[in-house]
């Protein structure tokens, strides 16, 4: 059977920016970026994206943790650069966002993962502006 999988992320996302901008200004290497708003009119504006993401982790390899992924690999990143996040999202209107995408097994002997946020990305979230985002799919049926 098909094991669960699951993913966090930080993200960045507006309106007619580069995201090689925010790559600069933070010094953080982003895992994806979508540059489409640069190539946007204020007629039709165009949504850019910068992403820094946890790799997918497997159930069947590791223990599924989403309070230990953050902590672990997102919360060491971002935490440190609070204040250049807060800046660059003001100057050029972006909007932040932790997120965590699951794909759930059907199988019922497989375990149901920890999903949950601590106080420290709670309070960063808050202090950012930053919302939650959780995306769930159950696996393809075997």
């Amino acid at each position: 059977m098909a094991a669960n999988k699951g993913r966090a992320y930080f993200g960045l996302s507006g309106y007619h920016f580069d995201p090689n901008d925010v790559t600069r200004i933070l010094g953080l290497e982003p895992t994806s970026v979508n540059d489409a708003g640069t190539r946007g009119s204020l007629e039709k504006p165009v949504i850019s994206s910068w992403e820094f993401s946890t790799r997918t982790i497997t159930s069947d390899t590791q223990e599924l943790d989403i309070y230990k992924l953050i902590d672990n690999e997102i919360l060491k990143k971002i935490e440190p650069i609070k204040d250049k996040i807060i800046e660059i999202c003001k100057s050029h209107n972006l909007s932040p966002r932790i997120s965590v995408e699951l794909i759930l097994s059907i199988d019922k002997d497989e375990t149901t993962p920890d999903v949950g946020f601590g106080a420290r990305i709670i309070k960063l979230c808050a202090e950012i502006g930053a919302f939650i985002n959780i995306d769930y799919k159950l696996s393809a049926r075997v």
